[in-house]
């Protein structure tokens, strides 16, 4: 308990303090600027700061109480590439300019790091297999909480949600320190939360969303679910971390079929369509909230499971998500697409015929 509100009251009151310097700096996001933001007014960056700062009190705290040179290895190393990836969102923040290439580069190399200190995947086949695993989780999952923050609290709270989940099935195989650092990741992300939700008083940032992500990443990678079949635990973390790599496999599809690069900002992802069709922001993001736990009570259960009954949970999730996914393609958020544009035309065969002048 004691790791999830410790981060959590760290984080809530930094906060403010990194709002009222990014005022003061003019570190704004209006509606001038990216166009996947919902913002109608200049909203300030910099809450990811606080985010970092308060999960890096909480290692420094486990570190001084567990002394083992083999947990302070791994735990130097978990905040250090972190650190990393934080900082290079924080000046794409401030700057810009930072190409994509470079970016997945770095996060590349942090997905090599993470693997070259015995955190990552284990897979029966080659070693390389476990490397390039390894690597396309933690580039897959960082990226995916990035381009989740795209409406108020989305990606703060399901980072929330997610965290959680693991921790929970890390307390329940007695993996703690696993648990603990989850728990702390949670906090973080809820501590910040309250300033974030609709409607924002500030953004995380790319230096939040990357750094959320990229534990996230490493806390799925480091659960141990003792007496799961492996073919089942493997999917655990994808459950999890369900939703986000819902809505990045969606945009991503989606824009290819319409002819944009994936790397593209827009108003294209689940929760933009669930407004697009009426539902208010902070009704979408709580849809999305419900989703997340929904899914993180499926991967507890799902690593209780047999192999059968396991494999069977597995297909109807993803057969629902591949149902839900399809509907949700068909939402014309493209000015190009043609279900916007069957749309319109039945919208305007439908239009009153204007009155006519008489003399």
């Amino acid at each position: 308990m004691a790791a999830y509100l410790a981060p959590l009251v760290v984080a809530w009151l930094l906060t403010p303090r990194m709002l009222a310097l990014a005022l003061r700096r003019q570190i704004l996001d209006g509606p001038t600027g990216e166009a996947r933001k919902t913002d109608q007014q200049a909203v300030p960056y910099l809450g990811g700061v606080a985010i970092v700062v308060a999960f890096s009190l909480l290692v420094f705290t486990a570190a001084a109480l567990d002394r083992a040179s083999g947990v302070l290895l791994q735990l130097g190393i978990l905040l250090g590439v972190g650190l990393v990836l934080a900082a290079m969102g924080l000046l794409d923040d401030l700057r810009g300019g930072i190409s994509p290439k470079l970016r997945l580069l770095v996060e590349a190399g942090a997905g090599g790091t993470v693997w070259a200190n015995g955190l990552g995947a284990e897979l029966p086949g080659p070693e390389a297999l476990d490397i390039a695993v390894t690597v396309l989780w933690v580039v897959g999952i960082t990226n995916a909480f990035n381009l989740l923050d795209n409406m108020d609290g989305l990606s703060a709270g399901i980072a929330a949600i997610a965290a959680l989940a693991f921790s929970l099935l890390a307390a329940l195989n007695g993996q703690f320190l696993i648990a603990a650092l989850a728990a702390g990741t949670a906090g973080c992300a809820t501590g910040f939360l309250r300033h974030n939700f609709h409607p924002a008083r500030i953004y995380m940032g790319d230096a939040g969303s990357l750094f959320l992500g990229y534990l996230l990443s490493v806390l799925g990678l480091g659960l141990t679910l003792s007496g799961t079949p492996q073919t089942v635990a493997l999917f655990v973390p994808l459950l999890v971390l369900g939703l986000p790599l819902f809505d990045t496999t969606l945009v991503t599809i989606e824009r290819l079929r319409h002819g944009r690069s994936p790397a593209q900002g827009g108003r294209d992802h689940a929760s933009h369509r669930l407004v697009w069709v009426g539902i208010p922001v902070p009704v979408a993001v709580c849809l999305l909230y419900a989703t997340g736990v929904a899914l993180g009570w499926l991967a507890v259960l799902l690593a209780r499971l047999d192999t059968v009954s396991g494999l069977l949970l597995v297909a109807f999730a993803m057969t629902i998500g591949a149902f839900l996914m399809g509907l949700l393609a068909k939402v014309p958020v493209y000015d190009n697409s043609r279900q916007r544009q069957a749309m319109l035309r039945v919208v305007r065969g439908h239009e009153p015929e204007p009155e006519r002048e008489t003399g």
